[in-house]
């Protein structure tokens, strides 16, 4: 662990067990004053990640009723993309693809499996402690299933506070967390009898995580804020409970339905707006903090989600238009499933109220985070920096020639997107021949119109890149097309 010992690590960020007062986490952590970053060069970094959340969930994204006035702020504050892309579209590959900069035909976890990375996986938190951050990741890791206790420490995170496993994530009362390796019980989540599931399930309502990971990120940029920082924030909102929507009938878990609560709306769908809502507060109050501390100038803050909407735990994408002008949702490989909001802000270098069309997805973030910390990419990379665009400089900007992805589930599916064209190829692991579907996007943005008989020198190309863009593996096979 650079510069920190793990006791001593743990004792700034207080290793005590977590009581029901969520925000008596920042109790004994006063802030000594501004930092001091007047000649320190390698900016913080924190990059904040929901989960299931929608590209049209966000006002500044399009959404009429669900308020996120600090997410607006921070857009109106820093730059909007319009193009930018989830490494898959469910969690596990996702957040393997953020963490690896490789997309899901190279990264180890293709889909939500039970599968983990390995030593060799190098990941953007070791990139960055070797370049001298603390690294710390707050919320949900969930790469691979399951993970041991220690999997964020073995893949580069000095400290880690949160769900390893991500199903047990699906559940906003656990019974416990984890600090690092050690499991943290959350007493007033606990049942003495009832139903209890081997996560730590329980009915109980005390203390919600989504709280407990606010105030923990408050204080890790408190703790950590005279020495260059990565922050991974990881909540979970507003995936929903699965087994508790089973079981209750409502898995949009929330303390309180807040401004929605008059609303002439099914609870699920009070929930799913409340979730939302609350993680913008949290989130405005992490970003005035930076302020607070004299530190936002030197931080840049990244907003993005790990796939689309989702229609679990009685949530409905269309009642809030959550995937905006997209086709698909959670589990589809078309734009609904994998296009993101992302969102970044970094006073006075990424100009104010810029949006940008470049083209991007999430395994561009662990070479734009090293170029930023001064730190060597690796060379297996799949990724691109995104530096050029943030700091205002698009032609210096270098292009994708394609993005890819495969996915594993539902009969498998793969995608490219060659500049404006988007092919998909569904059920490929039946049939590796099935022809493949063509969208011109800059017309189509919903993917209505299937052009592949209008293209079919666009289709060759992409059969090409197809053949080359992924790795095969044992554990990840897509059967060779047979010739006709």
């Amino acid at each position: 662990m650079n510069r920190h010992t793990r006791r001593e690590f743990l004792r700034k960020m207080g290793s005590a067990a977590v009581s029901a007062g969520a925000f008596s986490l920042l109790s004994g952590c006063a802030s000594a004053g501004p930092a001091d970053t007047a000649t320190r060069k390698q900016p913080n970094i924190i990059f904040i990640l929901a989960d299931d959340l929608g590209y049209g969930d966000l006002g500044c994204y399009g959404q009429k009723q669900i308020q996120t006035p600090n997410l607006d702020l921070m857009a109106a504050e820093g730059m909007r993309f319009t193009q930018h892309y989830a490494g898959s579209t469910v969690c596990a590959p996702s957040r393997c693809s953020l963490m690896t900069g490789l997309h899901t035909g190279h990264c180890r976890v293709r889909a939500n499996s039970r599968i983990l990375m390995e030593p060799e996986d190098v990941t953007v938190a070791e990139v960055l402690k070797g370049a001298g951050y603390v690294t710390g990741i707050i919320g949900k890791w969930g790469v691979g299933h399951p993970p041991p206790p220690g999997d964020p420490e073995r893949n580069g995170f000095d400290y880690f506070f949160g769900y390893l496993n991500m199903v047990h994530a699906h559940n906003y009362y656990p019974e416990f967390l984890w600090r690092n390796e050690d499991k943290v019980l959350l007493d007033d989540n606990r049942l003495a009898a009832g139903y209890q599931g081997e996560q730590g399930w329980s009915w109980r309502q005390g203390t919600y995580s989504h709280d407990l990971f606010s105030a923990e990120a408050l204080r890790f940029v408190d703790v950590f804020r005279n020495e260059p920082f990565f922050l991974y924030l990881a909540y979970t909102i507003p995936h929903a409970n699965n087994e508790g929507g089973r079981h209750i009938g409502n898995g949009m878990e929330v303390p309180d339905y807040g401004i929605y609560r008059d609303k002439d709306w099914p609870d699920p769908k009070k929930g799913h707006a409340a979730m939302i809502s609350r993680m913008d507060r949290d989130i405005g109050t992490l970003l005035a903090k930076l302020e607070e501390l004299g530190i936002d100038d030197n931080t840049l803050v990244m907003f993005a989600s790990d796939n689309g909407p989702h229609e679990e735990g009685g949530a409905d994408p269309a009642f809030f238009n959550s995937n905006g002008p997209l086709t698909g949702i959670k589990r589809d490989l078309y734009e609904g499933g994998i296009r993101v909001p992302l969102i970044a802000r970094w006073p006075g270098k990424i100009k104010p109220g810029s949006v940008s069309d470049h083209i991007s997805a999430f395994w561009d973030f662990l070479p734009t985070a090293a170029e930023l910390g001064g730190a060597k990419a690796p060379e297996k990379t799949d990724g691109i920096s995104m530096v050029p665009t943030l700091l205002g400089q698009p032609g210096k900007q270098k292009e994708h020639e394609y993005l890819y992805w495969e996915f594993h589930e539902r009969g498998g599916k793969q995608a490219v997107r060659m500049g404006d064209f988007k092919a998909v190829r569904l059920n490929v692991h039946e049939d590796p021949n099935a022809p493949l579907e063509l969208y011109d996007l800059k017309s189509d943005i919903a993917e209505k119109h299937n052009v592949a008989d209008r293209h079919p020198d666009v289709i060759s190309r992409i059969e090409t890149i197809l053949k080359s863009a992924r790795t095969d593996t044992e554990r990840w096979p897509i059967p060779k097309q047979q010739k006709k």
